[in-house]
C-alpha cells in the first residue's frame, strides 16, 4: 500500500506553464521533472550542466527528495544525472535543479519543458554512531570481504 505525505511545492517564476511533477502512472515511484529554461542548452559529450526546474519544495523533516536518471535519456543518449541519486533535504527551500551529463558520442539539447529527470520521496533515518572495539565479522556469512568477493555471475 502505498503511503501518501502532502508537500508544499512553490512554483517559481521560471516555472510558468510547465507542468508540475507527476507519476506518469498509479503504480510509479518517481515524478518527472521538466527543464524551465528560457532557451534551449546543448551539451556536449562529456559536458555536464545544471538545468533549473523552477521548483522549490517543502519536505517534511523525516523525508528527502532523491533526483533519478530516466531510463529513456539514459538509453536513447547516454544523458545521466551525474550524482545519482542526487539529494534534496528535508530544510533546504531554494530552486531544485538538476545536474545532467552527456555521456553519449552526440551533443544533446536539453529544450524547455523536457522531462529531464525524476524525483522520488522517500523517508530518511539519522544514526546515532556508536564507537566500537571490533565488529564481529565472524557473526555474518560474508564478513569482510568484499569486491567480487560474493561470486563472479
Amino acid at each position: 500500500m502505498t503511503e501518501n505525505i502532502e508537500v508544499a511545492l512553490l512554483p517559481l517564476e521560471n516555472a510558468v506553464g510547465l507542468k508540475l511533477p507527476t507519476y506518469a502512472t498509479e503504480q510509479s515511484a518517481g515524478m518527472d521533472l521538466t527543464a524551465a529554461l528560457e532557451e534551449a542548452i546543448e551539451i556536449g559529450s562529456g559536458e555536464r550542466a545544471l538545468i533549473p526546474t523552477g521548483l522549490a519544495i517543502a519536505l517534511p523533516a523525516g523525508y528527502e527528495a532523491q533526483i533519478r536518471p530516466r531510463s529513456g535519456l539514459a538509453i536513447n543518449h547516454g544523458v545521466t544525472v551525474l550524482n545519482a541519486p542526487g539529494t534534496v533535504d528535508a530544510d533546504y527551500r531554494g530552486e531544485i535543479k538538476v545536474i545532467l551529463v552527456n555521456h553519449g558520442k552526440e551533443p544533446f539539447t536539453v529544450q524547455r519543458g523536457m522531462r529531464i529527470a525524476q524525483m522520488v520521496v522517500e523517508r530518511c533515518v539519522h544514526v546515532d554512531w556508536k564507537s566500537v572495539e571490533s565488529l564481529e565479522d565472524q557473526a555474518t556469512e560474508r564478513g569482510s570481504g568484499g569486491f567480487g568477493s560474493t561470486g563472479s555471475a
